[in-house]
């Protein structure tokens, strides 16, 4: 099938200027321009919360080649602003496709534009840093364009957390019946069973989801607004403190009540991606805008001659000198650049990681963490459930 092609451009707010096609008319669309290292997970990206408010350079020359299948999917919605790429798969083949990619951004109504040089473009980034731009077939004239970025706010000190984050609670159960992949197999289904886990959705994936559920937890999904108060209520084994967008020092209410849940609390914790970040913060460490960002899905982390290829998406990090709380630990840098990439509490059971060990596409080296959460909670049940037969018995 043949589609209508349109001029289009795409222009940063340092006013460089690229031109590719379309093949959608007259539409524009802003956002923050970032790049993606990715080979494969196209699907998976437009779909990812944390992605929201971007727009995303494919650094891969060409996209589209498995096609799109309605199960992998991160959440029921697009979130990002954009894409952009340099060449898009005109005849894909994959036995799991259900759709071609380029019917399903046409469908979807993807802002997009193609046939440009992504690998200078991102070299551009690299050396200037992300910022702001646009995608638009309906105006082509750079200056009126270069009028119109100057209103777009800058990401930091944005609050996207509340865009993407769930309106009310839920239970989740994985219905979705995907295709039985390997850590499916070999993951056992009974072994958090018994254990209620909430996940605070600060923009959750999918598969954060689905990994709990493999392992037979009952996972209870919580806005990012949520109050302690309510958190206790669900009288909660474990916490998941989920990815999401934006900049995480502009999420104070989720700050104070995390610090609530440490210091009144031994609830286990586990932080993933933006989680970690939260939790940082309410151990009063502080955040940083990375020049153009962690997004890809090879980036080794690790310390001491010990290291794990690992996903990642992210824009900030956490400062590694406002570490200085003597009861928090480094355990993980990310090896490319440096900064922390994982640390835990060494008296409470909190930890929490930069990265995606649910990784889905991606290196499955830090799947090991949904085990050890859940053996983390295990414990602390036990251990409770003694504590509180020993006091009873006594009374």
């Amino acid at each position: 099938m043949t589609h209508n092609r349109y001029p289009a451009i795409l222009m940063l707010k340092d006013g460089k200027i690229y031109k590719g096609w379309t093949f959608i008319n007259s539409t524009i669309s802003f956002g923050e321009v970032v790049f993606n290292t990715g080979m494969t997970g196209y699907q998976e990206i437009i779909t990812d919360p944390s992605y929201a408010e971007q727009i995303i350079t494919f650094t891969y020359p060409e996209i589209g080649n498995t096609g799109i299948n309605y199960k992998d999917n991160e959440s029921n919605k697009i979130h990002i602003k954009g894409i952009v790429v340099k060449n898009l798969c005109f005849s894909p083949n994959n036995w799991r496709q259900q759709e071609s990619f380029i019917s399903y951004i046409i469908t979807n109504n993807i802002p997009h534009i193609f046939g440009i040089d992504t690998r200078a473009l991102t070299k551009h980034l690299r050396k200037t840093g992300s910022m702001n731009g646009c995608i638009s077939s309906q105006y082509l004239n750079p200056d009126l364009l270069s009028l119109k970025l100057k209103n777009i706010p800058r990401i930091e000190g944005n609050d996207l957390v509340k865009q993407v984050t769930t309106s009310k609670s839920y239970e989740f159960k994985d219905y979705s019946h995907k295709y039985f992949s390997y850590l499916q197999y070999k993951t056992d289904k009974t072994y958090g069973y018994g254990l209620k886990i909430i996940v605070i959705d600060f923009g959750v994936k999918h598969n954060i989801l689905s990994r709990l559920d493999n392992y037979g937890c009952s996972t209870y999904v919580l806005p990012a607004t949520t109050s302690y108060t309510e958190i206790q209520s669900y009288n909660p084994d474990g916490i998941v403190l989920s990815n999401g967008p934006g900049d995480p020092s502009a999420i104070k209410y989720a700050i104070r009540t995390i610090k609530k849940i440490i210091t009144y609390t031994n609830i286990p914790i586990f932080g993933i991606c933006m989680g970690h970040q939260i939790i940082s913060l309410a151990l009063e460490a502080k955040t940083f805008k990375l020049k153009f960002g962690h997004r890809g899905l090879n980036h080794p982390s690790g310390i001491k001659q010990k290291a794990e290829v690992t996903s990642q998406n992210h824009g900030f990090a956490v400062t590694k000198e406002s570490l200085n709380n003597k009861t928090i630990n480094i355990t993980h840098f990310n090896l490319n650049d440096s900064t922390v990439a994982a640390i835990f509490h060494s008296k409470k059971p909190i930890f929490s990681v930069q990265y995606h060990p649910e990784a889905s596409p991606g290196p499955h080296d830090s799947d090991y963490l949904f085990k050890y959460f859940i053996s983390l909670t295990k414990q602390f049940k036990q251990y409770n459930n003694y504590t509180s037969s020993s006091s009873s018995q006594i009374l």
